[in-house]
C-alpha cells in the first residue's frame, strides 16, 4: 500500500568520515603543491597579515612594514585586520601556514553547506539528479509518488564532492596559493544573510566582513534596500543596523589602541590603489581593472568607469532585491558578492571565490537539469585559467586576433562576472517559471 509518504534511509556511520577522507585525498595535492613551495614564494598574503600583526606586537607602524625580500609586500588592509593578525603574528610560520590553510578549507566548507542548502537539502536524491543532469530526464517534483530519498550515504558523499569541485575553481585555488582571506568573508556574509536560527546578532558577520576589507561593504547596501521602501523586511533593517553598528565599531576601535596607524589608513594608504598592486595586471579583473587594459587617457577610463559602476550597481543591486523578496536568499547573496567585485577598483582573481555561492544559486536542488548543466558550464569556465590564455594569445603577436581576441580573453573571469549577474538576476527567474510550467 502507498502511504505517499518519502522513504528515507539510515546513514550509515562512517558516511561523514568516508566524505572527509576523500576531501582530503583529493585536496592534498593541491596544498602539498602550495605549502611546499619556496619560503619566499609561499602563501604570500598569510605573510601580509602576519606582518601586519608583528607590526603591532613591535610597536612598529603599520602601513610603513613591508614583508621580506623579494616580495616586499605591505600591507593594505584597514587597521582592525592588522589587531585581528597578531594570534598569528605570534605563531611560528609553519604553524601559521597550516592553521589558515585549515581555516580555508573550513570557511569553505561552511560557504558549500550555505550555497548548496537547497541541494544538499534532506529528500534530494542524488543518483536522480546526476542521472537527469547527464540524460536530460525530469524530475518527479510535489508528488506523492516521488523517488526515493537520499540516504546512506548519499548527503556526505555529495558534499565531498561539491567540496572537491569547489577547491578546484581557480579562485579558490589561489586561496591556498597565496593564503587569502576572501573565502573567509565569503562564509561570514553568507551565513549572517541565510543563516535560519544564527546564534549571533544577524548583521554581526557582515560588519565584521566589512571592518576586515571594506568590499564587503556592498551588503550594507544590500541591507538596506531590502530593509526599506515598499515590500521592505523589518528583518533586514535590523540587520541593516546590526552591521553598520559592527563596522563602524571596529573601524573605530583602532583609533583607541593604534591611532597613528588608524590615521595613516583612512587618510593616505587608503587612497593609494597602487599600494594593492599594479591595476593593469591580468590579475585585476574588476570592472576598472578591464577599462585600465585599454590604455586609454586616464580621464576617459574613470569616467567610463563611474558610469560602468553606475549601471552595473543599479541593474545587480534591483535584482538582489528582487531574489530576496521572491525567496531566493542564496541567489541574492550571490548577486550582491558580485557586485563586490566589479564594482571595487582593483578585484583579484582570488576575489572571484564568490562564484561557489553562484554555482549554489544556479544548481538550486538540483532538479532541473538545464540549471545543472548551466552551473556545470560555470563551474569548468572558472576551473581553467581563461584569463592567462589571453595573455598567451597576446604575447603571438597575430595581426588583428592577437589585439582584440586576446584582449577579450585576458578579461575572461571579468566579462563572465557580468554575464553571471544577467543568469543570477534575468535568466534563472525565468527558468525557474519555465520549469514550474512544464508538465
Amino acid at each position: 500500500m502507498t502511504t505517499g509518504e518519502a522513504t528515507t534511509t539510515e546513514r550509515p556511520l562512517w558516511g561523514w568520515p568516508l566524505a572527509l577522507l576523500l576531501i582530503v585525498v583529493a585536496v592534498a595535492p593541491l596544498v602539498i603543491q602550495w605549502l611546499g613551495n619556496v619560503d619566499d614564494q609561499r602563501l604570500v598574503d598569510l605573510d601580509v597579515y602576519r606582518t601586519g600583526g608583528q607590526a603591532i606586537l613591535e610597536g612598529r607602524p603599520v602601513y610603513d612594514f613591508v614583508t621580506p625580500a623579494p616580495q616586499l609586500l605591505p600591507f593594505t588592509y584597514p587597521p582592525i585586520a592588522a589587531l585581528l593578525a597578531t594570534p598569528l603574528a605570534a605563531m611560528s610560520w609553519p604553524a601559521a601556514q597550516w592553521a589558515w590553510t585549515a581555516l580555508v578549507f573550513v570557511t569553505l566548507a561552511v560557504s558549500v553547506g550555505y550555497g548548496f542548502r537547497a541541494l544538499l537539502g534532506h529528500g534530494v536524491p542524488y543518483r536522480e539528479v546526476l542521472s537527469r543532469a547527464v540524460l536530460g530526464r525530469r524530475a518527479a517534483r510535489d508528488r506523492d509518488d516521488a523517488p526515493g530519498r537520499a540516504g546512506g550515504a548519499g548527503l556526505p558523499m555529495a558534499f565531498a564532492l561539491l567540496m572537491i569541485a569547489c577547491t578546484y575553481l581557480m579562485p579558490i585555488r589561489d586561496q591556498v596559493r597565496f593564503g587569502q582571506v576572501d573565502i573567509l568573508l565569503v562564509a561570514l556574509c553568507l551565513a549572517d544573510c541565510v543563516a535560519r536560527r544564527p546564534v549571533w546578532p544577524r548583521g554581526m558577520l557582515i560588519g565584521l566582513a566589512t571592518a576586515v576589507k571594506l568590499t564587503p561593504g556592498v551588503f550594507l547596501i544590500y541591507l538596506l534596500i531590502t530593509g526599506f521602501g515598499p515590500g521592505a523586511r523589518q528583518e533586514q533593517r535590523r540587520t541593516f543596523f546590526m552591521a553598520a553598528f559592527t563596522a563602524a565599531l571596529l573601524t573605530l576601535l583602532p583609533f583607541l589602541v593604534i591611532p597613528a596607524d588608524a590615521a595613516e589608513f583612512w587618510f593616505h594608504a587608503l587612497l593609494d590603489p597602487e599600494r594593492l598592486g599594479a591595476n593593469a595586471a591580468t590579475t585585476n579583473q574588476s570592472m576598472r581593472g578591464m577599462l585600465i587594459r585599454l590604455y586609454l587617457p586616464d580621464w576617459l577610463t574613470s569616467l567610463l568607469w563611474l558610469a560602468l559602476v553606475a549601471v552595473v550597481a543599479w541593474y545587480g543591486f534591483r535584482h538582489a532585491r528582487r531574489a530576496l523578496l521572491d525567496g531566493h536568499a542564496v541567489t541574492g547573496v550571490a548577486l550582491v558578492g558580485l557586485m563586490a567585485v566589479l564594482l571595487s577598483p582593483v578585484a583579484w582573481i582570488h576575489h572571484l571565490a564568490w562564484v561557489v555561492v553562484v554555482l549554489g544559486a544556479l544548481a538550486g536542488d538540483g532538479r532541473d537539469p538545464v540549471r545543472v548543466r548551466v552551473a556545470a558550464g560555470v563551474w569548468l569556465y572558472y576551473v581553467v585559467p581563461i584569463p592567462w590564455w589571453g595573455v598567451t594569445i597576446k604575447a603571438a603577436e597575430i595581426p588583428v586576433l592577437s589585439p582584440v581576441l586576446g584582449k577579450i580573453v585576458q578579461n575572461g573571469f571579468g566579462l563572465g562576472a557580468l554575464v553571471l549577474v544577467w543568469l543570477l538576476g534575468v535568466w534563472l527567474p525565468r527558468r525557474r517559471e519555465v520549469f514550474r510550467t512544464l508538465p
